[in-house]
């Protein structure tokens, strides 16, 4: 009997595990967040966009408005085009928005962070921002170091 309760114990453990682990990756993946939402989408195009993907959150001051809905590359203007899918209740957002690429914690997660300028017109549906930074790359930066150093 005392066999019997063990092996139910010890299952039930591993079961708790398996639960835990998805609920990470859930967690994780942000697949949890993600609602087909009433939203609008505005285009952004930028140099190098990184480790950017579909799905990545846009945030203004730190707050997720909405998620990047498309990448793909413009071969007439040579960058990356991203859709920005934004919640259409943040329909505040000033024409003159600066859109940049930021990595955020020890995962390295990329995301688009929004800067209001101050415009008095608003972006709407199908509209660019014009302003555009790009994610830094690591190894163009350290690039940069080194001619610089040995050019002194």
């Amino acid at each position: 009997m005392k066999l019997r309760y063990l092996e139910i114990s010890v299952g039930l453990f591993v079961l708790l595990g398996i639960a835990a682990l998805f609920y990470l990756a859930i967690q994780v993946s942000n697949i949890g967040e993600y609602r087909d939402a009433d939203t609008y989408e505005v285009i952004a195009y930028f140099d190098h966009i990184g480790g950017l993907k579909v799905r990545s959150p846009v945030t203004v001051s730190g707050v997720r408005i909405g998620r990047v809905s498309a990448i793909a590359y413009d071969a007439e203007r040579f960058q990356a085009r991203v859709a920005l899918a934004i919640q259409s209740g943040q329909d505040y957002l000033p024409a003159d928005t600066q859109a940049s690429i930021f990595t955020a914690g020890l995962l390295g997660e990329q995301y688009v962070a929004l800067e209001p300028g101050g415009d008095f017109e608003v972006l709407a549906d199908g509209d660019e921002v014009l302003l555009t930074q790009s994610a830094l790359v690591l190894e163009n930066m350290i690039g940069r170091v080194l001619t610089d150093l040995s050019s002194d």
